[in-house]
């Protein structure tokens, strides 16, 4: 079985082989209620980059630790496609709707730990 920070650094990893920005890892594990372990929340300019995001994660995560998501959803605009990876979430966003949703600030009493972009 795959660890969560294993998992989350392979996502983190496919993210960055399409310059995903403002990438941030979410950590709920400590949060008694909720219902996922944690989210890996990042940005895309485009809807082209978003879902090249998308794709890009789910290759990624397949060829490296053989691991494929349970669902998804999002590519029919890709204005923002969400991964389940079972422990773990990837939002891919194009950031006027990363911006509206603000799932950072609906989980700010987890552990928030900002990546920093690669360029």
């Amino acid at each position: 079985m795959i660890e969560d920070k294993d998992l989350v650094n392979a996502i983190i990893e496919g993210i960055q082989e399409r310059k995903g920005k403002s990438i941030i890892h979410v950590d709920m594990s400590e949060i008694e209620d909720a219902t996922t372990r944690g989210f890996v929340i990042c940005s895309g300019s485009s809807t082209m980059q978003v879902s090249a995001i998308a794709d890009s994660v789910r290759d990624y995560l397949f060829e490296h630790i053989n691991v494929k998501p349970y669902n998804y959803d999002g590519y029919r605009n890709s204005q923002w496609i969400v991964l389940d990876y079972g422990t773990i979430y990837v939002h891919i966003f194009l950031p006027e709707f990363r911006e509206l949703y603000n799932l950072e600030a609906l989980w700010s009493d987890a552990v928030i730990r900002e990546i920093p972009d690669l360029d």
